[in-house]
């Protein structure tokens, strides 16, 4: 080993390894860390011919760490959302590629309203977490007045360094009676809230479970507790006509948008598929 060993053998031990220990991405995941001990995009192993010992011996940890079911971008440091990076770690949850949909929406809604209203829209990121969707839409949609809030204390603090120098106003708060100042002034409200049932516990992935902050995660016996709020708070940040979109479970494609239906105040209530074909988000503009 004093010599290395040429990344393919790492690459494939390391894959059998965290397969075994029922990672969902075995051969991706590896890669990554591998690229990241060495310090080079995955797209550029192909150029090294050997991993010194000593390179080999960390990347050796970080899999060790992977197969204990340590969040892979806890071990690289950062997590990718659709044209941003976020820098993550323990105390944020991390970013999902099925919510670069929702935040899609966001945008599409938001440059929607520039180009009819020939003004800035308004937008409000609420759980904002890692501070992701909001970064995408003040990145994508230039001129956008874009706030966001977060509860937890360790996921502000990550959300405040992700989102600083992009104009973004964080606040720390509760969306529940967050951004009084901006009541009927809002355009678009976008909000990956909680919404997974106390009871699913044991279902979840450990990546999420054992390591994401359970503000995020968790939310009531029917994990619609949080989205009750959101329609409650966002009927009355947004102007007559305005727009919300929240993400939900897979197995909650009806109840989610049974929510928004109840109040009496939503129309166009529309549920959205992920990429997969699952239930992924409610949208609905408010009607009064």
């Amino acid at each position: 080993m004093s010599e290395g060993l040429p990344p393919r053998t790492l690459l494939t031990a390391a894959a059998r390894r965290l397969a075994a220990a029922g990672v969902s991405s075995p051969e991706h995941d590896a890669a990554e860390l591998l690229a990241h001990a060495h310090g080079v995009e995955r797209k550029d192993l192909f150029r090294i011919d050997v991993v010194p010992a000593a390179l080999a011996e960390r990347f050796e940890g970080l899999v060790g760490r992977r197969a204990a079911r340590e969040p892979l971008q806890h071990l690289t440091g950062a997590a990718y959302f659709r044209h941003v990076e976020l820098v993550v770690g323990p105390g944020v949850f991390v970013p999902r590629p099925e919510t670069e949909l929702l935040a899609g929406w966001a945008i599409d809604e938001a440059l929607a309203v520039a180009s009819s209203a020939g003004r800035a829209p308004v937008v409000v990121d609420l759980c904002t977490g890692s501070g992701a969707i909001a970064k995408a839409v003040a990145h994508e949609v230039l001129g956008a007045v874009v706030h966001a809030v977060e509860l937890d204390e360790s996921a502000h603090r990550w959300a405040e360094g992700n989102l600083a120098g992009t104009g973004v106003d964080l606040r720390h708060g509760d969306m529940a009676n967050a951004f009084d100042d901006l009541v009927g002034n809002v355009d678009v409200v976008v909000c990956n809230p909680p919404y997974i049932p106390l009871e699913a516990w044991e279902s979840v992935a450990p990546e999420a479970r054992d390591h994401d902050p359970h503000l995020a995660l968790f939310s009531g016996d029917d994990g619609l507790v949080a989205l009750r709020v959101l329609a409650d708070r966002a009927a009355v940040l947004l102007r007559r006509g305005g727009v919300v979109g929240a993400e939900h479970a897979d197995a909650q494609g009806e109840s989610a948008p049974a929510v928004f239906r109840a109040t009496g105040r939503w129309a166009e209530v529309t549920d959205h598929r992920d990429l997969a074909g699952r239930p992924r988000f409610t949208t609905a503009r408010l009607a009064r």
